[in-house]
């Protein structure tokens, strides 16, 4: 069916959708965030809720205390290597599908504490990140739009063939590892290798 058919049966009241369509229309409209925050970033994480921001107008307003009722962590601070057993053991815990938002310059990379000791480069060592918001720390606006990004990557998603989810795979890990202290550091598989600092810097 060509688009101008489409659209006139829609100014009639008809609408023509795809199971597909309308199955990703309702997940993308329905996230629901992990209420939990580590850092700075969660002081602008809860500003994006309240009224002023609203992340209600994108389907995303229900923050639930339990990760059995999630489906959306919103990783906003810096990541402690004593905490990031912790975020993943929470993350194992949500259902699928489920996705991950990567805010602020610490959980990307460590932002300004990367060369800390204590500090994990990035959660995507140990976690799929879908979405990573720059900043430090960023503003209610740039959640915004890295929800808008996310929903736009679920509407895209395929119920079949190669390019779907890896929720509806077969042979897709259920559990990601959850790191374990070494005698010196994490020990465990990681997702990707350690940003490790420039030995001229």
């Amino acid at each position: 069916m060509n688009q101008e058919l489409q659209n006139e049966l829609s100014r009639q009241g008809v609408v023509l959708t795809t199971i597909e369509e309308l199955y990703n229309w309702g997940r993308k409209n329905s996230l629901w965030p992990l209420q939990f925050g580590l850092a700075c970033c969660a002081i602008e994480m809860i500003a994006a809720s309240m009224a002023r921001f609203d992340m209600a107008r994108f389907g995303a307003e229900v923050f639930r205390p339990s990760p059995r009722q999630a489906d959306l962590m919103i990783v906003s601070g810096t990541i402690t290597k004593k905490m990031a057993p912790q975020v993943v053991r929470l993350f194992n815990q949500m259902p699928e599908p489920k996705y991950v938002i990567a805010m602020g310059a610490c959980a990307i990379c460590g932002g300004p504490f990367r060369d800390g000791y204590n500090v994990l480069q990035g959660i995507d060592l140990y976690l799929p990140v879908d979405v990573y918001i720059p900043g430090c720390p960023p503003r209610p606006e740039a959640l915004l739009e890295g929800l808008i990004h996310l929903q736009q990557k679920i509407a895209r998603q395929r119920l079949t063939g190669p390019e779907r989810p890896p929720h509806l795979e077969e042979n897709a890990p259920g559990e990601f590892p959850v790191p374990q202290f070494g005698p010196h550091d994490l020990a465990g598989p990681r997702l990707r290798k350690a940003r490790m600092p420039d030995a001229n810097s």
